[in-house]
């Protein structure tokens, strides 16, 4: 669009959101809102003991650096803003599993008035318009809430507890919908019987996917999918798709020679059963030496290979429409 030429590379507005810019793009910038499969890292600024900002993690980032991205290397979202062509500053980028999805949603009202202060509120309104916005939720919800913490699963059946994150999700949609977003995609469930994390916990079945949890995913995305279909017809001027994480997952589960994975069913950290965050560290001395070959990088976080298959996918299907 001929008004995307006027933009130039974007202020440092917004801490909590991770923002990438590029001049005369299609997608002019990215803004992305989730929990830990897209945290890049500004956690490490928060008092949590959810942390990866230290070795082995990061070890296949450049310069061998732990940022604090819950992988070996990089990010879905880096992959899919350098397909994009946009720009990435980790600067900016301050994503979390820890704060709650109403303060992200305060700190883009925040970036959205102080736009709009700057570029005023015509050229503001049209590039909050060109953003695409990237919303990946729910599966530290499921698999380090929900089934470990018993308040959630005592006060709601897996299906309410479906129901109560949609019932989220779609209030988040309407809120930054209000603000001017209209280019939207929002992630569904990882094939999450078959994390490392849940595998291990499987030992009755040979350390086998559990596949009830593999059907709480595929039945919540099918709601999730249901959902971008009801707000696609209900507001105006959306794009809103949905990204279907699951089946490239279980694709490279369960075809690893395809993608060229060697193991599949263990995190490349420490003994790869348990290990995520703070338990994943130097002093995990059985840590593989070659992550490409692992589909996990720890116990719940894909590796650096296997979020770029998923990233191609994205940019081949869903995501093809904003390029």
């Amino acid at each position: 669009m001929a008004h995307q030429s006027n933009y130039q590379t974007c202020l440092l507005f917004l801490q909590p959101l991770l923002l990438v810019c590029s001049v005369g793009a299609k997608v002019p910038s990215i803004i992305v809102f989730g929990d830990s499969t897209v945290d890049a890292g500004n956690n490490n600024q928060i008092p949590t003991i959810v942390k990866s900002n230290f070795d082995p993690y990061g070890q296949n980032f450049e310069g061998g650096e732990a940022t604090g991205r819950f992988s070996n290397g990089r990010l879905p979202t880096e992959f899919i803003s350098e397909r994009f062509g946009t720009g990435y500053d980790n600067i900016t980028s301050h994503l979390y599993s820890v704060i709650p999805l109403w303060k992200e949603f305060e700190y883009f009202k925040e970036y959205q008035e102080k736009l709009t202060s700057f570029l005023g509120k015509i050229r503001a309104k049209a590039l909050l318009n060109e953003e695409l916005y990237v919303i990946s939720l729910g599966t530290n919800d499921f698999i380090l809430n929900y089934y470990v913490i018993p308040a959630r699963s005592s006060q709601f059946t897996v299906e309410e507890y479906q129901n109560f994150l949609i019932g989220i999700a779609e209030n988040f949609i309407f809120d930054i919908y209000s603000l001017g977003a209209r280019k939207i995609a929002i992630a569904g469930l990882f094939p999450i019987g078959c994390l490392p994390l849940e595998r291990s916990q499987n030992l009755l079945s040979g350390r086998a996917c559990r596949e009830d949890y593999n059907k709480v995913a595929k039945d919540y995305n099918v709601k999730l999918q249901r959902l971008v279909a009801k707000l696609s017809e209900k507001l105006t001027s959306i794009k809103l798709v949905f990204l279907n994480v699951y089946d490239p997952i279980q694709e490279a589960i369960e075809k690893p020679s395809k993608y060229g994975f060697e193991n599949v069913d263990l995190g490349c950290c420490g003994t790869g059963t348990i290990e995520f965050g703070l338990a994943c560290n130097l002093l995990s001395i059985y840590t593989c030496v070659d992550a490409s070959k692992y589909a996990f990088w720890d116990a719940i976080h894909p590796s650096e290979n296997l979020y770029k298959i998923i990233s191609n996918r994205f940019m081949r299907t869903s995501l093809a429409k904003f390029k």
